[in-house]
Formats: C-alpha cells, structure tokens, sequence
C-alpha cells in the first residue's frame, strides 16, 4: 500500500513539474562553462560538438515528449520529509534525482559506457544539478514540491513550484547569458568549499530553506516575496554552475 501511495504521488509530482525553467538551466551551463579545465573543455567538445552545456541543459525537459524516456520522469526531484535524511526516507522505486546523480557520475568516471550513453549522461548531469539545487525539487509532503500549493504571481493564478522554476527569474527580464553574468564570481575559497560538498549536501541545503519558500501568507505573491528570495534564487544557480563544473573537472581529470 505504501508503495503504491509513493507511486501516485511521483505521478502527480512529476506531471507539472520542471526544473529553473529555460533561462535559469542554460544560466547554469554557462556558469559551468566557464570554470571547466582545459581537459575537460576538450573532453566535452568532443563529446557534445557545437552543443554548449548551456543548450545541453534543457535536453532533460525537452525528452518528455519522447515516450522513450519515460523512465527519466522522476529523475528530476525527490522526496525527502522535514526531520528525516535521505537514507530514512522511502524509495521512489522509478529513481529520484539523488540516486540518479550518484549513479550517473559514478558512470562516467568509471569511463565503461558506450559514447551514446556517455553523451546522454552529460547531458542528464547539467540538467539534474541544477534541479537539485531548486529548493522545491527536494520535496516533502504530498504538496507535488509546491505545484499544488496555489498562488498567485502578481495577480496571475499560479503555484508555488512554478514560482520557483520560472517566475522570479523571467520578471528581471534578462537573457540567460545575463542571468549568468549578474550571479558574480565566488571568492576562491567558496568556490572550492561548494565544489566539496556532495549530491546529499546539495539535497540537505535545499531542504534547509523549506520555511523561507513556503512563507507565501495569503498566497497573493509579487515584489515583497521577489525581494525576499531573489538572492537566494541567485545563489542556488550559481552554486549549481560551480559544483557543475567540479564534477566534469573530476570525470575528465
């Protein structure tokens, strides 16, 4: 019964569900572009071609037409309920984000997959760091990581989840490029103690700022709750560019 209960909410969970949106995912790949070694720059162009990580990044949503990923559907999110780790926590038996990350990297490094298979995880990886580092993505509940959570978003119904993705990120109105450009640089030392962390510690700071997001009083959201959440938003995007960038300077070292 239990399993069949986790099974209708990952259906419902998974069916509204995305991850920073366009600008928010391509802003990501920049950012790891950006701070890859020359080995793995060379590693990845020979791999993925003309395609930068920043177009790779959004490969992950655009398969959910493809019945052929289907199996990819809860990859991008888990959950994780308030007051309990992950090893507590029951099992999606379709794979979350976590376990997929840690599998997918293991993968990669240990260097025995085919090239199809090696070019599809890349592309996953890009994609499934930065939806880990959504706070809405590591969820808790049965709210759908705050798709059923209505609001609404200066005046326009909508909810929580999408708040998240896309909302505050596409009211500043800027480019992917300069979304990437305005998180900055991290002093050195951040820069490697974020690189240190792990896919469970990503997974612990997101659930770590539970309160904060879900303070949407009457729901009726616009300026205040921006104001309130933006920097977070900036530093989630950009510590997920960082630690992006670590791991394919690991895998490709």
């Amino acid at each position: 019964m239990k399993k069949l209960f986790l099974i209708l909410i990952a259906v419902g969970f998974s069916s509204n569900i995305f991850g920073w949106g366009v600008t928010g995912h391509r802003a990501i790949g920049l950012i790891a572009e950006q701070h890859l070694t020359a080995k793995a720059k060379k590693k990845l162009k020979a791999l993925l071609g003309q395609e930068s990580l920043a177009m790779a990044s959004t490969w992950m949503d655009e398969i959910r037409s493809d019945s052929t990923y289907n199996y990819t559907a809860d990859w991008h999110w888990v959950t994780i309920e308030t007051g309990k780790t992950y090893d507590e926590s029951q099992k999606n038996p379709n794979g979350d984000v976590i376990m997929t990350l840690e599998r997918i990297v293991k993968e990669l490094k240990e260097g025995k997959i085919d090239r199809k298979k090696q070019i599809e995880y890349i592309k996953m990886l890009v994609h499934l760091v930065g939806d880990i580092h959504q706070p809405l993505h590591v969820g808790c509940c049965d709210d759908r990581g705050g798709n059923s959570v209505r609001v609404k978003w200066f005046r326009n119904d909508s909810n929580l989840h999408s708040v998240w993705d896309s909302g505050m990120i596409d009211d500043t109105k800027l480019s992917y490029t300069e979304t990437a450009l305005a998180l900055g640089e991290p002093e050195k030392l951040t820069l490697m103690q974020w690189q240190k962390a792990s896919v469970r510690e990503w997974a612990n700071e997101s659930m770590s700022f539970r309160k904060q997001v879900y303070a949407v009083g009457d729901g009726n959201l616009s300026f205040k709750y921006s104001y309130k959440n933006m920097d977070l938003v900036k530093q989630r995007l950009l510590q997920a560019g960082i630690r992006l960038a670590g791991i394919f300077n690991q895998i490709y070292k």
